[in-house]
């Protein structure tokens, strides 16, 4: 209780989510543009059932952002005043999941749309005499986040004013509390709230403001990007599952390359990829990391299929280089000497970064090629083209010729 109210009194002049003064703006489809037939007809029968039973709803989030700025929403979601249980009824498949916060998944066909009822204050902002139960760790991180709320205090609850936007497919208007439309007019990303208490809720909204910035060629606010730098260190303290969903999102948003340089200007590629630094410190490995995130970045671009098995390979495999050498010069032939190396740098990163471990057979069969290719008399070669992962390892073997590893006429 003493920490709570010192807090207060040495944090009063720093705006909580809560504290953040919103003004609702209806914003007509003559000046947005976005039409009915645009939206998903999944997210048009659940709002529409929703409805029809007495509830408000909208589609909210990243696909109202992307249609604003012409671009294919990937999911939908729709938020609503109605509870999980409400929501439930009105749909025979759906199911409720989450823990930290209730949501429903609402399957139509082969897609799902995630419907969410609206958030309130946060436990701690909304009753700070409860002392019995911790909503927060002691860095300031959410553990607990199941309080309803209405529709103005759900936009306010949300990460980016550019996330904040609900839009009704029935009259086709946007309502707007925090100005995010008009900071996605001027290409601005602004966390809404105390940027320092928001990321302390959430550490890994850090991560996300750089890869929405890369993504939408957006500049970050100076306010949001202000306390990045110091409170990088409390990623060490999110879930290795949730940094590693996170990481995914960002290797394969399509714009990778351009999230890696702006994680090490922030310093916050620390806790990302732990051992990032040693690969970008090192001439060749920060040019071979150059090489793979450009052509994943591509590959994308160009709708073509990406393997997270191929990507990881690749990214840790300057890591193996190091420890075979170092296994070789303990005197372990070299095929033994790669097989422990690559338990050694798989064993840390699952640690760090909670690969899964069914990736595990991938990486290591594109690792184990690598010296095979060099053999290049008799009938080894040909035997190569026959393996499972032939592409993925070769594909890495280019990499490491053009960055100047091996010579360009092996590959």
């Amino acid at each position: 209780m003493i920490r709570k109210i010192l807090s207060h009194i040495f944090n009063r002049d720093k705006l909580s989510a809560s504290d953040t003064i919103a003004k609702l703006k209806i914003i007509p489809r003559e000046k947005h543009g976005i039409t009915h037939n645009q939206i998903n007809p999944c997210a048009i029968k659940v709002t529409s059932t929703l409805q029809q039973a007495g509830f408000t709803a909208f589609v909210v989030g990243g696909a109202v952002r992307d249609l604003l700025l012409d671009l294919k929403p990937k999911d939908y979601d729709v938020a609503t005043n109605a509870t999980p249980e409400d929501i439930r009824s009105l749909f025979r498949r759906s199911r409720i999941i989450g823990r930290r916060f209730r949501l429903v998944h609402v399957m139509c066909g082969p897609e799902t749309v995630e419907v969410s009822t609206f958030r309130g204050p946060s436990p701690d902002e909304k009753d700070s005499k409860n002392t019995n139960v911790n909503h927060t760790d002691h860095h300031g991180r959410l553990l607990r986040d199941n309080v309803f709320g209405n529709q103005e205090e759900d936009a306010i609850r949300r990460d980016f004013t550019i996330n904040a936007l609900f839009y009704d497919p029935n009259n086709e208007e946007i309502f707007d509390f925090l100005d995010g439309y008009q900071d996605i007019k001027e290409k601005r990303l602004r966390i809404i709230g105390c940027p320092e208490t928001r990321y302390r809720e959430d550490p890994v909204r850090m991560l996300r403001a750089v890869r929405l910035a890369a993504k939408l060629n957006m500049q970050i606010d100076d306010e949001t990007a202000k306390p990045i730098g110091d409170l990088a260190p409390l990623l060490q303290n999110v879930p290795s599952a949730r940094l590693f969903d996170e990481m995914l999102k960002l290797l394969f948003s399509g714009h990778a390359l351009a999230c890696v340089v702006d994680l090490r200007t922030r310093g916050l590629h620390h806790g990302l990829f732990p051992m990032l630094d040693v690969i970008l410190e090192q001439p060749m490995g920060e040019r071979f990391i150059t090489i793979a995130l450009k052509n994943t970045d591509e590959r994308i671009k160009q709708e073509k299929t990406t393997s997270p098995g191929f990507l990881f390979a690749t990214l840790l495999w300057h890591e193996v280089l190091t420890a075979w050498k170092k296994y070789q010069d303990t005197g372990k032939k070299p095929l033994p000497a790669l097989d422990l190396a690559m338990n050694e740098i798989l064993t840390i990163q699952h640690k760090n970064l909670a690969i899964p471990r069914r990736f595990d057979a991938v990486i290591k069969e594109i690792w184990t090629m690598q010296p095979r290719f060099e053999a290049r008399l008799g009938r080894k070669p040909f035997r190569l083209l026959t393996h499972p992962s032939f592409r993925a390892a070769y594909d890495i073997l280019l990499i490491r010729c053009e960055s100047g590893e091996l010579e360009k006429n092996i590959a």
